[in-house]
C-alpha cells in the first residue's frame, strides 16, 4: 500500500491581538490580525485543494480545535499541544499516520502547491527537506519518517537566525537533505515591506 503524503499548517486561532504580535507593533492589532486571516485563508485554501496530499491544520490554543468560526472547513484539524515550538512539530511529527510529513506555517504569503509538491519529491529520495527563510529560519521542515521518526526540532534556537543550522544538526550525519527556494516569513513591517518589493501577491500565481 502506497503511503499517504500530509501538509500539517502550523495555525494560531485568528484572534485580534493574539497573532502577529511584532507585525502589530508596526501596523496595529487590527492590521496584524487581517494579514493572517487572510494569508491563513488564502494559504490554506489553495494547498488542501491539492489531492497530491492531505492537509490538517495544526491549531493553537487547544481549545479552539472545534470553533468551525475561524478555521478554513476545507481540511481537518488537530491540536498542537504544549511547549515551545520544536515540542509542537515534534509532537506533530510523533502523531500523524504512516507517511511523509511536511510541516509549514501560515504565515509565508509565497508558499505555493509547486513548493509543496517539490517538497515530497524530494522526501521520496531523501530523508528531510527545509524551505529556508531569509532570516535563518525555515518556512517549510519535512521528514521521510523512515524507517524511523528522527527527533530533530530540540534544543533549537527558536525565532533566531540560528534555527535553521541547528535544526540541521540534529539530523544524523549520513542523513540526505534537499533544500528548497527562500522564501520571507513576514514577522515585522521590515518583513512585509521586502516580501511586497520582491514578490507582490498576484492572482494569477495563487494556485502554482
Amino acid at each position: 500500500m502506497a503511503l499517504k503524503n500530509h501538509l500539517v499548517i502550523m495555525a494560531k486561532a485568528p484572534r485580534i491581538g493574539r497573532v502577529k504580535s511584532r507585525l502589530a507593533r508596526g501596523i496595529g492589532r487590527v492590521g496584524a490580525w487581517m494579514f493572517y486571516r487572510r494569508t491563513l485563508a488564502l494559504v490554506t485554501r489553495s494547498l488542501a485543494a491539492d489531492r497530491r496530499w492531505t492537509t490538517w491544520l495544526a491549531v493553537s490554543p487547544d481549545n479552539a480545535v472545534h470553533d468551525d468560526r475561524i478555521w478554513p472547513p476545507s481540511c481537518p484539524r488537530l491540536t498542537q499541544g504544549g511547549g515551545d515550538l520544536g515540542q509542537r512539530m515534534g509532537r506533530v511529527m510523533d502523531i500523524m499516520t504512516p507517511g511523509p510529513v511536511v510541516i509549514i506555517g501560515a504565515d509565508i504569503p509565497d508558499i505555493r502547491r509547486r513548493h509543496i509538491a517539490a517538497a515530497f519529491a524530494a522526501l521520496g529520495r531523501c530523508d528531510a527537506v527545509f524551505g529556508p527563510a531569509d532570516d535563518g529560519g525555515y518556512w517549510l521542515v519535512g521528514l521521510r519518517r523512515r524507517p524511523r521518526i528522527v527527533s530533530i526540532f530540540d534544543p533549537v534556537r527558536w525565532s533566531t537566525e540560528h534555527a535553521l543550522t541547528d535544526t540541521r544538526a540534529n539530523l544524523p550525519d549520513d542523513a540526505k537533505i534537499v533544500f528548497l527556494e527562500t522564501l520571507t516569513d513576514v514577522d515585522d513591517v521590515s518583513d512585509l515591506v521586502r516580501r511586497s518589493k520582491n514578490s507582490p501577491i498576484r492572482k494569477s500565481d495563487s494556485n502554482n
